[in-house]
């Protein structure tokens, strides 16, 4: 016999065969995965061996010719393509073979292989990779025949192809369930005679008969439905790690493996009836937990409600703020200084200078010319610029920016570290457990033993525990959703329960931006120069500066050569060669302030020459005092703000201690003192507008950005409110600690149903096919209670009114 035939192939792991090939004295079974072992080697990627044993797949198509050809034609790749722009391109791929850790690891070091490709980011879910890469480089072809050499082709259709797979995930249950049921079936009617055989009267003959029959009909309930468990258990020891799937696995096999030995030899007729029984369950279980969680499935859907507009043009030529779910192809769009394209658009007026780092990581701005394409989630530097609307809004798109994580990393969840200690060694405790419970079984009574061995096994759970925090910080996260407070992700909820600290910012967060009141007694302008102002402040999206915009009637000026915005200090424009400057005292006029009245001022030169101020009048939200009040005994309270200290006695009754008051902070000085806090080991909200305080939002333990009904978008925050409910912000802080309560009670039930399931399983008093029912549904039991209590406490405590 040769020795060679018991070869596995170093890369995929089949069978070499009689014939290997050799490179490196490494045995490999065909000339694709020695490719790719030689790709990897080349790339000082070889470490992707390291994660798994033997963790790629085999390579069927080494030359591929012109098999990805079509992907050169714009046309396609315009349709796949998610971004492409100054030479860097993004695309997102279904990839059937991610498998593992391995898959992971190597796509997301493709840079390794290939210096085109910037960066690589895995969904291991949804087996989907999302790829920058650098279009001068390399092409969308070759990027593809990358991937393909190295096993890992992506599947590609111009269908909505996330459906299908989903589709096919679950029929693939549904085949399971239907082979296990056909023989649960069989076997229980072929079991019955022992069930009512109570004088022994049934002949061997028919009983051995009846016994092989069930031993055959067991054999695809083995070794197809219940494949799922097997291969879960053997991925996890692979890692070193114990899952809840290993137990299981291992009550199947002891009971099949005893039935067998059983009727091999004719001693009886085994358990293939609980066997069978119990993978039926365990499959219906499976099935209907599925079920049970898309029906209550806390999935933001942010095309329904993110909370933010943007301003069209209508058909009268007038400026109108329009929710983003509601803008449509070929409507026509202004974008403001710093603001986020919403939708892949034509540029028709003004120069745009595009800073698209949000989506490419790549942060030099770029010019664009006019008829040009911008993409969604760029973000306009300079004045403001006139877009027609060229595909659909992309809602998801946009949420997946915000999804990023942005600079600072933010501090993680407690209780999911709890969790996951707890369950490292809950399911060895239950192996144990259950090994005590046999061998002691089989001394008092042989015929309880296997019962009481597998029941252990198969009735703990550690799902519900599991399920505890996803299901209930989610449901709280969708709940304050439908109430206006929308979260970047569930851990938030935990977060803001540990809030000893609250910063505001004032502008557009403490006041309201859009009722302002514009005083322009103390300027001495011209119509004309009028026009210069009007001009010179639309290109800017901060509230004042709106605000003068829309207090003036005066017609607008097209010529406009520049435009600077300087954060905190005021804006700069040339137009019509006039220069114009409008903001802060000391930045129009070069002195210090000069603040005597309660009003906010904002100076105006034009060439040079003090044209004298607006005088601002600050409209505070509804509410203010009442969320002050409600938030002081629990909180430290601070303000932050990048105007003057005119209205620093209006506001010095509602936080009281003005140490704890700043004016006239830099965006770099609101940062800098969010960090200081954090240093004094407060854990801080940080409430803004997300303008100017982007970096400190970002730094906060959480930042609240305010949206009014403009278009704000701030990747750096970690939730939206809505303005209108900025009243209900300590309502909202209160219910997330509410929610914890929840948690704390759903701890205590699964942990009581564990040890009151556990204790009737070891005294012998469950069999297989109950624990098997008792398992999911003590899952399912747990994610109700946390949904219907927190959508009755929402209920209670008026966050939903339905």
């Amino acid at each position: 016999m040769n020795k060679n035939t018991d070869l596995k192939c170093f890369h995929c792991g089949d069978d070499c065969g009689s014939h290997p090939i050799i490179y490196e004295d490494k045995p490999f079974c065909c000339n694709g995965c020695k490719s790719v072992y030689e790709i990897l080697k080349d790339g000082d990627a070889c470490e992707y061996y390291a994660i798994e044993d033997k963790p790629g797949t085999k390579n069927v198509d080494p030359e591929l010719g012109n098999k990805f050809a079509y992907l050169d034609l714009d046309d396609i790749k315009n349709e796949l393509l998610d971004f492409s722009d100054s030479g860097v391109s993004k695309v997102t791929f279904f990839i059937p073979s991610i498998h593992c850790s391995s898959c992971i690891w190597l796509l997301e070091n493709l840079n390794r292989l290939n210096a085109g490709v910037i960066l690589s980011s895995v969904n291991f879910v949804k087996k989907e990779a999302r790829i920058t890469f650098r279009d001068t480089v390399m092409s969308l072809r070759q990027l593809v025949e990358l991937m393909a050499s190295i096993n890992y082709e992506p599947r590609i259709t111009l269908n909505d192809l996330q459906k299908k797979n989903e589709k096919s995930a679950d029929r693939k249950i549904y085949y399971k369930l239907g082979v296990a049921g056909f023989a649960f079936g069989n076997i229980m009617l072929l079991s019955f005679p022992e069930y009512v055989n109570f004088n022994n009267t049934l002949e061997q003959s028919y009983r051995n008969s009846f016994a092989w029959l069930m031993l055959i009909l067991s054999l695809p309930v083995v070794f197809y439905a219940a494949t799922d468990y097997y291969v879960s258990s053997f991925k996890s020891l692979k890692k070193k790690i114990i899952n809840i799937d290993i137990p299981i696995a291992l009550g199947i096999s002891v009971l099949f493996l005893r039935s067998a030995y059983e009727i091999i030899f004719q001693l009886d007729v085994g358990y293939l009836d609980s066997l069978s029984g119990l993978v039926f369950f365990l499959l219906i279980g499976k099935w209907y937990q599925n079920k049970t969680y898309q029906a209550l499935s806390f999935e933001r859907n942010y095309k329904s409600y993110f909370p933010v507009a943007v301003t069209v043009i209508d058909e009268n030529e007038q400026e109108r703020a329009v929710p983003l779910k509601e803008l449509k192809i070929g409507q026509r769009l202004i974008v403001r200084n710093r603001e986020i394209i919403p939708a892949d658009s034509i540029l028709l007026k003004g120069k745009a200078n595009i800073d698209y780092s949000f989506v490419s990581g790549e942060s030099s701005p770029v010019s664009k010319s006019l008829k040009s394409l911008i993409y969604a989630g760029g973000r306009q530097v300079g004045e403001a610029i006139e877009l027609m609307v060229e595909k659909e809004i992309s809602q998801s798109y946009l949420t997946e920016l915000w999804n990023q994580e942005i600079g600072a990393e933010k501090e993680g969840s407690k209780l999911n570290s709890i969790i996951d200690h707890v369950s490292r060694y809950f399911t060895l405790s239950i192996i144990l457990i259950a090994l005590m419970s046999g061998i002691y079984w089989l001394i008092i009574d042989q015929n309880i033993a296997m019962n009481a061995f597998t029941s252990v096994l198969i009735v703990a759970c550690p799902c519900a525990l599991a399920l505890t925090l996803p299901f209930a910080f989610g449901s709280t996260m969708r709940i304050l959703g439908r109430a206006g407070f929308y979260l970047k992700k569930t851990d938030i909820v935990e977060q803001l329960t540990r809030i000893d600290t609250i910063v505001f910012d004032k502008t557009g967060t403490l006041t309201r931006n859009d009722e302002f009141m514009v005083n322009a007694d103390q300027l001495e302008l011209k119509d004309s120069e009028y026009s210069l102002v009007k001009s010179a402040v639309r290109q800017s999206s901060h509230p004042m500066s709106l605000a003068i915009y829309k207090s003036l009637d005066h017609p607008l000026l097209e010529e406009i050569t520049s435009f600077d915005e300087i954060p905190s200090e005021g804006i700069s424009s040339i137009i019509n060669q006039h220069e114009i400057k409008i903001g802060s005292e000391k930045f129009v006029t070069g002195k210090t302030k000069n603040q005597s009245t309660y009003s906010s001022r904002v100076y105006v030169s034009i060439d040079g020459i003090q044209k004298g101020f607006f005088q601002i009048n600050n409209k505070y939200r509804d509410g203010l005092d009442e969320v002050i009040r409600q938030l002081k005994p629990n909180h430290q309270l601070h303000l932050l703000s990048g105007d003057n200290d005119a209205e620093k006695e209006k506001l010095l009754h509602l936080f009281e201690d003005e140490n704890n008051m700043h004016f006239d902070q830099s965006p770099l000085d609101k940062l800098n003192y969010i960090k200081n806090l954090k240093l004094q080991g407060n854990h801080i909200l940080m409430i803004g507008d997300g303008l100017n305080d982007a970096g400190a939002l970002n730094e906060s333990h959480v930042g609240i950005s305010i949206a009014d009904n403009i278009y704000h978008f701030s990747p750096a925050c970690d939730a939206i409110l809505e303005s209108n409910k900025f009243s209900e912000l300590f309502k909202f802080i209160a219910f997330s600690k509410t929610a914890m309560n929840v948690i704390k009670w759903s701890f205590l039930i699964s942990f009581l149903y564990n040890i009151f399931g556990i204790s009737f399983a070891a005294d012998g008093l469950l069999t297989p096919i109950l624990s098997a029912i008792l398992m999911p549904l003590s899952s399912v039991t747990v994610v109700a209670f946390i949904t219907l209590s927190i959508r009755t406490l929402a209920r209670s405590r008026k966050i939903l009114s339905y």
